[in-house]
């Protein structure tokens, strides 16, 4: 993905990601050729890449949005976004319904 990769661009990834992973992983639905710690270690040593905490602000956020996605994990994702007004990594079309920046 061009964003990603573009040094220019600061990477924020969720909690909610790296959650969502574990229990993917967990239910055998993921694989990871590393250790799950290894790969989330490395990865946000990555220049550019941070992870900001979710805060009250984010899941108050949720009160608020309308139910066109019922995962919580991706409502999540949307509501840091729309917090921060910062675009979102996803092929997900549904995302496009809260008005948020998608890029894919």
């Amino acid at each position: 993905m061009a964003a990603i990769q573009d040094m220019g661009n600061e990477v924020c990834v969720s909690p909610a990601s790296h959650w969502e992973i574990a229990i993917k992983i967990s239910l055998g639905k993921f694989r990871l050729r590393e250790d799950f710690a290894t790969f989330w270690e490395t990865g946000m040593r990555t220049p550019g890449f941070r992870m900001p905490p979710i805060d009250v602000r984010h899941t108050a956020r949720l009160i608020s949005l309308p139910f066109h996605h019922k995962d919580p994990f991706d409502r999540l994702l949307i509501s840091q976004s729309l917090v921060h007004d910062l675009a979102l990594v996803s092929a997900d079309t549904v995302f496009d319904a809260y008005g948020i920046n998608r890029v894919w």
